[in-house]
């Protein structure tokens, strides 16, 4: 016997339903109503399958499954909620444990336009771009378009990129790299790799880029690939050969397969290098590599916006015109000036004074000697621990301390000083000093030790009174230091300062990638937590669950650096309705002033004004150079100075600064308009999401069903300040495993973003998959006990005349026009009713018979035998209504066609066509609203 797809089957004592299958020898089942796990394949050859596979009938409703018309609700939200493949044109919706922002799905449409996805993404910091790739990546592996991928990204993202695809994806994905490599490889079956074997992979980049791992990689690359943060991987500028950077040339070599999908994630791709991106660009089409961004047509731009997208909040906020929640907080800017004490001020003129008269005498003009004298007054500011350390490693020539990327080399870019984000203090090994002048190093050591023991710190002080206010305020805030001693002296400060009952924790590079995470998720759970954190935290790292403030401890000479900072608590996901940025400065540190004044405020003016994050390439922060030559050259008064007073050549480089400015501004606000992708339009889109929610149930069906669906089997569960709290202790035993065993209640939200504190529930929660089984269950077995009805009858004040609605779950077999042998089933609940006791007077539609079911009430308890004799007569009228019930099935099917329709003019791509909807419909249910009698006087 042959079994079509979508056909029902017995089998081991259980309903299954037959699934498509291009194997002739399997036939693929999975159990009815159940999960994607239970999909099971049985190997015909070796079965006598008539004789142990049988076709199934669904059972009808009868008169001895009548029960509480209430129920009836639970058993509607119970099938629909169950659904995995549901109706509609996106595969993957019923399989993502998240409702996306209709802005969101714009890069699904643009990838769906493509038959391979080749996608640079590169919205804002903070918008959702891993939300985004997920949703793509998904809907790929529902299209059967692919069965593995691979995540590519730095060693320290691993964890979160796991961690998201098991929260969004309920997929369990394997991270390789040099720690694991070992454990996984002796796993292995045989000798060929783990890239191989594994379907889903989270690999850190460094591990594979080197020459020893990368053919093999590339052999046994799955064919969809995810690169976060894909600007660290481009090619250098001047670059001959894409062999001059590691990470570009695997990327490059990963490009060349044509056929494999590639999506790039950046939230900076545009340096202020033009070629440099456009390397970028090129990864995905080679021919875009060569188009000239300051001088392409508008039919370049045209072609290269098929494969880039790049939106700022503005854009987003502009594109929804209001008609959906923009979900980012606000964000509250302030710039914080401290003033030196009288002995650190002494000691910050005595620095300069030394670090001048090095820089001028040296008769070697190297860059490195600029950059070293200005590393001491950097170090020195920061903290006086991080001065003691910097002037140590000097006196002593600590080599070992010198680091690859601190500033050495006399070909090292003004960019890598401005961008670098090494956490060591810098090595003044560069420079060439006298005795004398080694001399004078031992005395400013002995200056800052007295500063250390001494209450001079002003700029600590002033934290510690912004952190206790924001303490009491209910903030938790985050503090970003330059250097690892200024982090480890910020904590042993704080911890002095604040209540006992606040935690504190410093993490920097002196941790290993997982060890920062469990530090960091440790201190996630403390009431009260402060934060003290290097820049290897300030990129990709996801902290808006438990922060949502930020001190600037050092000003960064790179102002892209602070919108990086922001971006770990200013982003989607984001529960506080304000985040804080707050920026500390010295007003009597001529450098601060300079950095502030001239770069920070004016970039992020622009940021205010046009919603542009400008980024600087190597000609603007040449200007910034000469800047800071300036101000190491002026000599600094005894008595301190506390207004700018910039010198002429300062001024007149400011203001080409500012042009310069001006000019990247206009470049970026043209290029945005393109690259925005603002003509997809919102309401075609939120129209499709809104067809999909009706499918497969919303947040607010989540939430009814759960409250609805605990409450029928006796669990505790009430309403407390907008969530939920549910006693564990009356939770079914197959519920309590779902969530810790020592909690005594268990605080729930079905809203996400979701508070801090409380437990998410959503859609394809385990808890929620496991209550729609057993409500399920409770209708469909012969002793359930409590038991669902899928027959009532009530007498209501919300018909005038006998109205009987009917449950249908609905399945339809659909296919690519292009590709016959890609068919899906699409499963569906269907309501329809009529109104007439004899005869049909009148039909009702979905929302017709939807609105009955969920809010008519019961006004009296009607006898059974009455009820009983209800039901009957209208479930044998349904002989006569079998054609028309096919019908609808049908008519269901050419819908499903025409939402694929609208949706392929939306994005191209391939048609879709009806093969057969799976007949008859599944009756699963049959209520009878009985009018309220008339008063007689």
């Amino acid at each position: 016997m042959t079994f079509k797809p979508g056909n029902l089957v017995d089998f081991r004592g259980r309903t299954w339903i037959v699934l498509p299958q291009e194997d002739e020898q399997l036939l693929m089942i999975k159990p009815l109503g159940g999960t994607d796990e239970e999909i099971t394949a049985v190997y015909k050859p070796l079965m006598a399958i008539e004789g142990q596979i049988k076709e199934a009938k669904f059972a009808d409703p009868s008169v001895e499954e009548i029960d509480d018309f209430e129920t009836a609700k639970l058993l509607f939200n119970a099938t629909r909620l169950s659904f995995r493949n549901a109706g509609g044109p996106f595969r993957c919706m019923g399989k993502l444990s998240f409702r996306p922002r209709s802005y969101q799905v714009v890069p699904l449409v643009m990838a769906l336009k493509q038959d391979i996805t080749r996608l640079l993404v590169a919205d804002d910091v903070g918008i959702g771009k891993t939300v985004e790739a997920l949703m793509i990546l998904k809907e790929r592996i529902e299209r059967g378009d692919i069965k593995r991928f691979a995540v590519v990204c730095p060693p320290h993202l691993c964890e979160q990129w796991k961690q998201e695809i098991k929260d969004k994806l309920d997929m369990d994905a394997e991270i390789i790299r040099s720690s694991t490599a070992s454990a996984i490889d002796r796993k292995l079956p045989d000798d060929r790799s783990a890239f191989h074997h594994l379907p889903y992979q989270v690999i850190s980049i460094d591990y594979i880029k080197s020459d020893k791992r990368k053919g093999i990689f590339l052999d046994d690359c799955p064919d969809f690939v995810i690169v976060d943060e894909a600007h660290t991987c481009t090619k250098p500028s001047g670059a001959k050969s894409p062999t001059q950077q590691q990470r570009y040339h695997l990327l490059h070599q990963l490009a060349k397969k044509e056929d494999r999908h590639l999506l790039l994630l950046t939230a900076t791709p545009h340096s202020g290098k033009n070629e440099e991106f456009s390397a970028l660009l090129g990864l995905l089409k080679p021919e875009l590599e060569h188009i000239d961004l300051d001088t392409a047509t508008s039919k370049q731009r045209e072609e290269m916006s098929k494969y880039f997208i790049q939106r700022k909040r503005e854009n987003i906020s502009r594109w929804l015109k209001g008609k959906e929640e923009t979900p980012f907080p606000d964000r509250e800017n302030t710039e914080l000036d401290y003033e030196l004490h009288d002995e650190y001020y002494k000691l910050y003129v005595e620095a300069k004074r030394l670090a001048r008269d090095i820089t001028r005498k040296s008769t070697n003009q190297k860059k490195g000697h600029f950059w070293a004298a200005l590393a001491l007054l950097r170090g020195i500011m920061s903290s006086p621990e991080a001065g003691i350390e910097m002037l140590k490693n000097r006196i002593h020539k600590r080599q070992e301390d010198i680091q690859a990327e601190e500033f050495i080399e006399e070909d090292i870019t003004i960019q890598d000083k401005l961008t670098a984000i090494s956490d060591n203090t810098e090595s003044l090994d560069d420079l060439s000093v006298s005795q004398d002048e080694i001399s004078e190093m031992e005395h400013l050591l002995h200056l800052l030790e007295k500063v250390k023991e001494g209450d001079f710190d002003h700029k600590s002080n002033k934290t510690v009174r912004l952190i206790k206010e924001w303490l009491k305020d209910g903030y938790s805030p985050i503090i970003f230091c330059r250097y690892i001693a200024t982090a480890n002296y910020l904590q042993e400060v704080l911890r002095d300062a604040l209540p006992k009952k606040v935690t504190v924790e410093a993490v920097t590079s002196e941790l290993a990638d997982e060890q920062r995470k469990e530090r960091v998720d440790q201190l996630g759970k403390a009431s009260q937590r402060v934060l003290i954190a290097t820049d290897c935290l300030s990129e990709g790292i996801n902290l808006q669950e438990n922060f949502d403030a930020v001190v600037h401890y050092d000003l960064p000479w790179n102002p892209n650096r602070l919108e990086q900072r922001d971006g770990r608590v200013d982003r989607f996901g984001q529960t506080s309705p304000t985040v804080k940025s707050y920026l500390l400065w010295g007003s009597d540190n001529p450098m601060d002033k300079i950095v502030l004044n001239v770069l920070i405020k004016k970039i992020r003016d622009i940021r205010r004004t046009t919603g542009v994050s400008v980024s600087l390439g190597e000609e603007n922060l040449s200007i910034m150079e000469e800047i800071l030559k300036e101000v190491l050259e002026e000599d600094t008064p005894v008595q301190r100075q506390l207004t700018l007073n910039l010198g002429d050549t300062t001024s007149q480089i400011s203001d080409s600064f500012s042009k310069e400015l001006d000019t990247i501004k206009r470049k970026a606000e043209n290029l945005r308009s393109i690259f925005a992708h603002e003509r997809v339009k919102p309401d075609e889109i939120e129209e499709l999401l809104k067809e999909v929610d009706e499918a497969i149930g919303d947040v607010n069906s989540v939430e009814s069903f759960v409250v609805g669906a605990l409450r029928f089997f006796g669990t505790d569960i009430k309403p407390v300040d907008g969530h939920y709290q549910i006693a564990p202790m009356t939770l079914p035993p197959a519920l309590k495993i779902f969530f810790p065993s020592d909690l005594k209640q268990l605080p729930v939200s079905f809203v996400s973003p979701t508070p801090r504190g409380l437990i998410y529930i959503g859609r394809n929660h385990r808890f929620v998959e496991q209550l729609c089984q057993m409500i399920l269950n409770a209708a469909f077995e012969e002793k359930a006990d409590p038991r669902v009805a899928r027959t009532a009858v009530i007498q209501t004040d919300a018909v005038n005349t006998l109205t009987t609605l009917v449950q249908f779950r609905v399945r339809n077999v659909i296919r690519e026009k292009r590709r016959k042998s890609n068919e899906l089933i699409a499963e569906e609940l269907f309501l329809w009713g009529y109104e007439g006791f004899e005869e049909i007077q009148k039909t009702l539609s979905y929302q017709e018979v939807k609105s009955l079911m969920l809010e008519a009430k019961s006004l009296v308890q009607i006898p059974l035998p009455t009820q009983q004799t209800l039901v009957a007569s209208q479930l044998s009228r349904f002989d006569n209504l079998k054609e028309e019930f096919v019908e609808l099935a049908e008519q269901r099917a050419l819908n499903l066609v025409d939402a694929h329709g609208k949706f392929q003019s939306l994005v191209g791509g391939s048609n879709f066509e009806a093969v057969y909807p799976v007949l008859p419909p599944e009756v699963m249910g049959i209520y009878v609203l009985q009018p309220k009698p008339k008063d007689l006087f």
